[in-house]
This record gives structure tokens, sequence and C-alpha cells, in this order.
């Protein structure tokens, strides 16, 4: 039995884990877009001068907008004539720096302050996606072929009441305005940003428009990089009708009913609208790891304006949380194989709590695994032990169960009758060395998806050359330990293998060294952590329990017909 259970982990192991591998390694995952680039496009080409811009800078006299100096400066003027070239207006936060076109009064630019790429660059993250011509964020579409290419190809005016905010000075205001006297097309976006927030209040307007319309959450936008991982879905997410859809779509995709929100998401930032009022969610594929998205508005009535709110920034469990409309759990901490489930988001979010308590004292998140590792293994200890001195007794037992099989290896029925006696006899339960397992399977499970999945781990250095727990050992150090740990687990855990079957399941270390050699270094970390854990506990209960101590009580050598 233990044998086939053996050979089930190893290519449950094998087709799970090594899939992506695989493919990566044969070439045939298709290349991933190139990365966007944190400046704005076009930016390579003389830096055309500024928007025109009222209010303070502008020094217009009419009164109602606050300065930054806390002074009262002049309201926007009326007067709404636009440039006469596509221009980018940077307004900015401590948490972002936005730039905005008057070419259609869409979010061009959105990098993020607090977080950085990779080295050796290490400049903003940047959501916005670079990688085509597809339409911004905030862009606006309608059926009349003509009306949106006015709204789309138009010049904004674009007016704000600050150039960044802090806590003294937490609220600002951006406006986008677009008027043709001719046909008496209107547009009027007004955006809100707040101090230390990652949300856009929004309101759209629209004059001469008398159908449904379409506010685009633009294409990749929040997709900074569409990972091959097999944890955690990138791309498209919805909740319509308090109902979630995660899948991105073949094509296209629209779903009717009451829209909570749209998102677009990768493994560790994502992008959102959140309407008031919408009516549809739409989702569209544009190539291949190109995916839009947007959300549909009913027909506009005179005089009126849609609300949304637009959140762009990273999965931080608490500010997603805070937001109250499900977006938490776009973090799926439930991932186990081929689904999400629920006892295994249930354990994780405890064990999250945990994580993060015990890092707000060691503030170093390897320390803080190492720990977390320990406490989890100590909560185990019984179990472990039960299990360990199962696997012990039925290697103490193998000789009797060998003979009893040789004895009625031809009458099948008579051979499970004698085993399930033998067992009894002996107070041993064959499966009680995987039992503790299984349980413990939902508790290693969730640990992973977190030390996987949550954002807290990117950037987050341990000690010497692990500089960054998210991605994996520059120099393969850890995952070595870790396969030599694997080893030695193998050589002092009981086992009812022969010798040759034994030195077979040797390869299995070998393959999950090169398996884990391409994980994040947190991940090898925790394996490795307990590995050694599991090591000292084998050796403290062979030299201390079991030593002097018979394991296996006194009882018939073999019952019933099984005597010589």
């Amino acid at each position: 039995m233990e044998k086939r259970v053996v050979i089930f982990l190893v290519l449950s192991l094998a087709i799970i884990l090594g899939y992506d591998v695989l493919l990566k390694q044969m070439g045939w995952l298709p290349e991933p877009p190139p990365a966007p680039d944190a400046a704005v496009p076009g930016s390579s080409s003389p830096e055309p001068a500024p928007a025109p811009v009222t209010g303070k800078e502008s020094g217009s006299t009419s009164p109602g907008v606050q300065t930054q100096s806390g002074q009262k400066a002049d309201a926007p003027s009326s007067d709404l004539a636009p440039s006469a070239s596509e221009q980018t207006v940077t307004v900015e936060t401590d948490l972002v720096r936005v730039g905005l076109s008057n070419r259609g009064g869409v979010i061009r630019s959105w990098e993020l302050k607090r977080y950085h790429t990779a080295p050796p660059e290490e400049k903003p993250v940047q959501l916005v996606y670079q990688g085509g011509k597809f339409r911004g964020p905030l862009s606006i579409t309608v059926a009349n072929v003509d009306i949106e290419k006015a709204i789309r190809e138009g010049l904004y005016n674009i007016e704000k009441d600050f150039t960044s905010l802090d806590a003294a000075h937490p609220v600002g205001h951006v406006t986008m305005q677009f008027k043709d006297p001719l046909t008496h097309l209107g547009v009027e976006k007004r955006l809100t940003f707040h101090h230390d927030s990652y949300v856009v209040d929004v309101s759209v307007a629209l004059e001469g428009v008398n159908e449904s319309y379409d506010i685009g959450l633009g294409t990749n936008f929040g997709i900074v990089e569409w990972g091959d991982g097999f944890i955690g879905l990138i791309g498209s997410a919805s909740l319509v009708d308090d109902k979630v859809e995660k899948e991105t779509p073949d094509k296209e995709l629209e779903r009717n009913g009451a829209v909570q929100w749209v998102a677009l998401q990768d493994k560790y930032f994502l992008s959102v609208l959140m309407p008031k009022q919408g009516t549809a969610a739409l989702v569209k594929k544009e190539g291949d790891k190109v995916v839009s998205a947007g959300v549909r508005m009913a027909a506009p009535g005179a005089g009126t304006s849609v609300a949304l709110q637009l959140y762009a920034g990273p999965k931080e469990y608490d500010t997603l949380r805070s937001l109250n409309v499900g977006l938490e759990d776009t973090i799926d901490f439930g991932w186990f194989i081929f689904g999400s489930w629920t006892v295994v988001k249930s354990v994780a979010k405890p064990i999250f709590y945990v994580l993060r308590f015990i890092h707000d004292y060691t503030y170093n998140y390897g320390v803080t695994i190492i720990l977390l590792t320990m406490a989890i293994k100590l909560l185990f200890v019984p179990l472990q032990y039960k299990s360990y001195k199962s696997m012990k007794m039925m290697q103490l037992i193998q000789p009797k169960v060998a003979a009893v099989q040789e004895k009625f290896k031809d009458d099948r029925d008579r051979l499970n009758k004698e085993l399930i006696k033998l067992y009894r006899d002996q107070k041993v339960n064959p499966v009680g060395g995987c039992l503790p397992m299984v349980l413990q399977m939902p508790v290693f499970v969730a640990l992973f998806n977190i030390l996987y999945m949550t954002i807290d781990l990117r950037q987050a250095p341990f000690m010497l050359w692990i500089t960054d727990l998210s991605v994996q050992d520059p120099y393969y150090v850890l995952p070595v330990i870790m396969g030599a740990t694997m080893v030695i687990q193998q050589k002092i855990t009981p086992t009812t293998m022969d010798p040759t079957q034994a030195k077979i399941m040797l390869v299995l270390p070998v393959f999950m060294t090169f398996l884990f050699v391409n994980f994040p270094a947190g991940l090898v970390l925790y394996w490795l952590t307990n590995n050694v854990l599991t090591i000292s506990q084998q050796v403290f209960t062979d030299r201390f329990l079991f030593r002097n101590k018979a394991l296996v009580p006194a009882g018939p050598e073999l019952s019933g017909g099984t005597k010589s």
C-alpha cells in the first residue's frame, strides 16, 4: 500500500507541478507580451508643452478652488478651448503618479510609487499596458461610429486644482471636458483623487448621446506580468448579481445584470471599475495574453452623470477588503490542484493573519516563515508521532506480513482475512501512517498558497544573497540543501519497501530538487525548514521515545492457518 501511495504522490506532483515547467523548457508556451515601459508612449520624442490647465496653475480669477498652499485659488475658467495637439497632464499622490492624455481623455500612465520592478532597473511599476495601440482606461465606446470617433479622438480640456496631495490637502479634482458645438456632443469626466488611497472617484456625463455606452477599464490595465505559474488566475474577473466569474473568455463575454465590479488582474496587481448602476460587465480577448474589460451604462438622461470608482494598485489584502465589495477574493487562498477549495481557504486566512502578526515583530519575512513553520510543526507533533509510530510498527511486522502473503498468495480472499486478523492481533493500523498526513494537507496547501500568492513577500529580503523571497534563489543554494534533507528524511523514515524499491524512490528528492529550483525562495525556505524539523523529530523519537521500548505487542506469531 505504501508503495502505491508514494507512486501516486510522485505522479501527481509530476503532473501538477511539472507541467508548466516542462512546456516552458520545451519552448511550447507562447512568449509573453513586451514588458510594460514606465514611460508614456511617445516619450522618446521631444516632450510637448504642458496642456492648458486652469485653476492655480493658470492663474484664473474665479473663486472656489483650494490651492496646495491652503489659500483659495481661482475656479476653472468657463473657456474650454482645447489645445491643438495631444498632450499629457501629470497628477500625483503619495501612492501613484498618473498621466492623463487630452486625446480622448484617457489614462496614459499609472505608476505605483511604492512598488518597483526587479533589479537592475528598479523603476516604479507601470499598470497601463504599453505594448500596443489599444484603448486606454476610461475610454468611452458607443454604437454610433461617428460619435465614438469624435469622443475617442477629440482633444479634451483638462483642468485640475492640485499638483500633488498630502495629509494637509487630502483631496484633489481633475476635470476632462470635450465639446463639439457643431454636433452638440459633449463629454465630461471628473476624477477625484484621495491622499493615501488607490481609489479614484469618477463621474461621467454625456451630452448628445441617446444610447447606452461602455466605459472601458482599458487593455491589460493592472496586468504587470502575465506569469505562467500554476496557481492564481491571470486576466479578467467580474462580480455580477453577486456571482464572481474569474475565467478569461476565448473571445468576448457580456454578463448582464447588476455589476458590482469588473477587474483585470495578475498575481500581485489589479485594476477595477466599480459602477453604481452598471448594466453589464464586458470582457474581450484582444490577443494572446491581451485582454480588455469595461462596464456598460444605460442611456444617459439629460443633465445626468454616472458615478464609478476606479481602483488600480496592489493586491493588498486589507486594502481590498476595506472596499467591502469582495475584491479580497481575487487573492485565491483556496487553490488546490484544479480548483478552489473552501476548506483550504478557511485554513489559509487564519495562517495569513498569524504570518503578518509574527512579521510585525521580526520585520523579516524569512525569519517569519521559519517561526511560523516551527509553530505549525509543534501543533501537529501528536499526529506526526502517531504517524511515525504506525510506520515503525508496520516495518517491524513486515516479516509476518510477508509470510502471510507467501502462504496465501493463491487465495486472495483468505489472504485479506488473514492480514486483517494479523493487523488486529498486533494492534497495527495499516493506514495509520497516511491518515495524519491527509489531515495536515489543508494546512500545508494553505501555507503554500499564502507564500506563493500574497504580495507581502514581493521583494521582501531574507538574508545574504536572498534579497527577494518571491523569486527563485539565484544561486540554487536553498533547493540543493532542501534536496539533501529529503534524502536524509527518506533514509531515516520507516518503510516496508524492499531495498531495491527504496533505492528507486531516491529519484523523488532529485525530481523535487529540480522542481523547486524554479520556485520562489520563500516556498523553498518553508519546505526546507519543515524537512529539518521533521528529521529532528524523527531522530528525537528514535533515540528517546522508542529506545528500549517494545512497539509491537506480544501476540500469536501467525494466527489461524498461518502457522507452519
